[in-house]
């Protein structure tokens, strides 16, 4: 065992008749950190002007200030303040949430440095907001979390006990087999979200937990209840440490160590019972009838309030009122990994319970192999979706209502020359529409963002297994909708080519949808907000319609665009169809006095037209009767311009499109979803 000396302040309770005695029993956790600083720039401003020089200099504002403390296992360290005083900040400085070269100072666990693998794997971290799925029950949101989080040594009976005594210490019985509810379903009340979201996160029972506002919008019995299950989690053997803005006196009587903060600095760090006599000391005497915890922060929102370091004497005067009533302590920690190793044998559920050993190498970066989280995902997202099937339903009644729409609009096209003008209508806008139906997915990954963060923050899958769960998922419906589009139009419209054509028309359809989604899906990482990102997915999808080759041949498009066309998303479906549809050289779309419709003469009586035909056939050298095919099918594509990929390998290009996107997909969640500060 190490032994290191600590100074704590803890005045006004029995304990203290012993000063200097040491503890007997060694503290098998303690989480130290020392002169923790971290500065922001305030003057980058917007977006489009932060990467120009600028002419003013750069100014700071510390966030924090030199904060040093310290929060031992079996006891709540409470981080208080009021709004910007730095609480946030600090408990995200030691979850390991602030890039560490932009942190100065030191966070220790029993001495030794934290960051990267282990912290993850040892650590939890609860948002301030309920980040759940509305649909999933409690039981099956702490399942979820239990298959992701606990190694897969453990048989499902020891996860489902797991979960079933989670349940029982999160006060969750009676709600265990209800929804979670959101705005337009009920579910659980606001203290039972708050406890599902505490449970999602120490369902692998971590060392370190931290909390953001635990009680942030709850009533004072939910809040109540809240803290005393975080009471009895460090009781279990883990190291707590929370956010909390104004603690009722109940709540205030179960905390083990505060820390009060004023812009960054510390201007209290204690236990709850030494604030009334350090505020008798410094000459603000707390009354007895009010709470020390709103006596503390009224008094720090006054004294903010004079003067913008207006705080900087209570700071001053705490660090001289330690001064005076430390007591040295010998707090003896054992070695983290023998810490860790105990707490294993202990029943502790960490990620790495199933290796042979506990060195940082031999910890396991997650918990399980990723196709057993691809499948764990598809089925928590199966479920979700499948009791909002109106949601699937709204999706296949407005891709069915579109296809009826064209389809009585273009009614039994024949085989004219306005009849092909017709059809290429038709297709332009049917596989234009099939990416606009795709837009909402756009939403998906928006509101899902919070989770993955959280859930992959402390490793709990990877993020390829989210991608390819996320493909999986969405790729089912799609076979649905390409279906009912086909079936809706293509034999109302009248398609050529019988089966193997219709076969071909859902085949291209479901590219599309597949494409589209794909691309819209990789825009949702990009463009974090749904407003802003459907206004984008509708200019670029306008853009593809525009020169996919419906309103300007790919010969006319002049030479410094024909990038954009190939980049096109709508021209290789587009040019599929029509190669479905006019491939066949035989079949004829003009005849006779037919190649005359949309020209000067055909105006004129059907004499004067067979007339012209006969002298168009003379000067050719043929004969050119009424019932000459002048247009074929072969025709129609090379007057489009549409013959430089065959069918099949447009088919093709659409799909990989869609494999495409979703790859850009997992780029921009590796690169961008650090989830860290900067």
């Amino acid at each position: 065992m190490a032994t290191s000396g600590h100074i704590v302040v803890d005045v006004g309770t029995d304990e203290d008749a012993s000063a200097g005695q040491p503890p007997v029993a060694p503290v098998p956790y303690l989480l130290s950190f020392a002169d923790l600083s971290y500065t922001v720039n305030t003057n980058n401003g917007s977006w489009l002007t932060s990467w120009m020089p600028s002419r003013t200099p750069a100014t700071t504002r510390a966030l924090l200030g030199g904060v040093s403390g310290e929060a031992r296992e079996g006891e709540l360290f409470a981080v208080m303040g009021a709004s910007g005083s730095g609480k946030s900040t600090l408990v995200d400085a030691l979850a390991g949430r602030i890039a560490r070269e932009s942190l100065h100072g030191s966070v220790t666990l029993n001495g030794e440095t934290l960051h990267g693998r282990r912290l993850r794997t040892i650590s939890a971290y609860v948002m301030q907001d309920d980040l759940l799925y509305p649909m999933l029950t409690v039981r099956e949101t702490l399942m979820f979390a239990a298959e992701f989080r606990l190694p897969r040594a453990l048989s499902p009976a020891r996860k489902r006990e797991r979960v079933d005594t989670l349940i029982g210490q999160l006060g969750l019985t009676n709600a265990a087999d209800t929804v979670i509810g959101d705005e337009g379903h009920r579910g659980v009340s606001g203290g039972e979200r708050r406890r599902v979201s505490i449970g999602t996160d120490i369902i692998h029972d971590p060392i370190l937990l931290f909390l953001d506002e635990p009680t942030s919008g709850l009533d004072s019995a939910s809040a109540f209840m809240v803290v005393q299950v975080l009471r009895d989690i460090a009781r279990s053997g883990s190291v707590v440490v929370m956010t909390i803005h104004q603690p009722s006196a109940r709540i205030l009587g179960i905390l083990g160590r505060l820390l009060l903060l004023s812009r960054g600095r510390t201007v209290y760090a204690g236990t709850p019972a030494g604030l009334m006599p350090f505020f008798s000391d410094f000459g603000r005497p707390i009354p007895h009838n009010e709470n020390p915890a709103e006596f503390a922060l009224d008094t720090i929102k006054e004294l903010e309030g004079q003067a913008p370091d207006g705080t900087a004497p209570l700071a001053d005067f705490n660090a001289r009122w330690q001064a005076e009533h430390r007591v040295m302590e010998d707090v003896k920690t054992m070695p983290l990994e023998l810490a860790i190793a105990d707490s294993v044998h202990r029943g502790k559920l960490v990620a790495g319970s199933e290796t042979s050993g506990t060195s940082s190498s031999s910890v396991p970066t997650f918990a399980n192999p990723m196709r057993v989280e691809v499948w764990v995902l598809i089925k928590r997202s199966f479920t979700n979706t499948r009791r909002m099937p109106e949601l699937f339903g709204m999706r296949l009644g407005t891709i069915m209502l579109t296809g009826f729409i064209l389809a009585t609009i273009f009614l039994r096209l024949d085989d004219t020359p306005k009849g092909v003008q017709e059809r290429l209508g038709f297709f332009a806008m049917g596989m234009s529409t099939m990416f606009y139906v795709c837009a909402d997915a756009l939403p998906v990954f928006v509101q899902e963002r919070h989770i993955y963060l959280r859930e992959t923050a402390h490793n709990a899958y990877r993020r390829i297994s989210y991608v390819i769960s996320n493909a999986v998922v969405s790729f089912p419906p799609l076979v649905i909708l390409s279906l009912a589009f086909a079936v809706t139009t293509f034999f109302a419209v009248g398609l050529a080519g019988g089966a193997s054509s219709f076969f071909f028309f859902v085949l291209i359809i479901l590219a599309s949808l597949w494409a589209g989604s794909g691309f819209v899906t990789f825009l949702s990482a990009v463009v974090p907000h749904v407003m802003l990102g459907y206004t984008v997915v509708v200019a670029i999808l306008a853009y593809f319609l525009l020169f996919s080759g419906f309103f300007i041949n790919r010969d006319r498009i002049p030479a410094y665009w024909i990038w954009f066309h190939y980049m096109s998303l709508v021209k290789y479906p587009y040019q599929a169809v029509l190669q479905n549809e006019f491939g066949d050289a035989t079949r004829c779309f003009a005849r006779g006095i037919e190649m005359f419709d949309a020209t000067p003469i055909a105006g004129m009586t059907e004499a004067v037209k067979l007339r012209v035909l006969d002298a168009i056939g003379n000067t050719l050298g043929t004969s050119m009767t009424a019932t000459t095919c002048v247009v074929t099918g072969a025709d129609v594509l090379a007057q489009q311009a549409v013959t430089d990929l065959g069918k099949w390998m447009c088919l093709l290009v659409t799909a990989a499109f869609g494999f495409f996107f979703r790859a850009l997909f997992y780029v921009v969640l590796l690169l961008g979803s650090k989830n860290k500060r900067r």
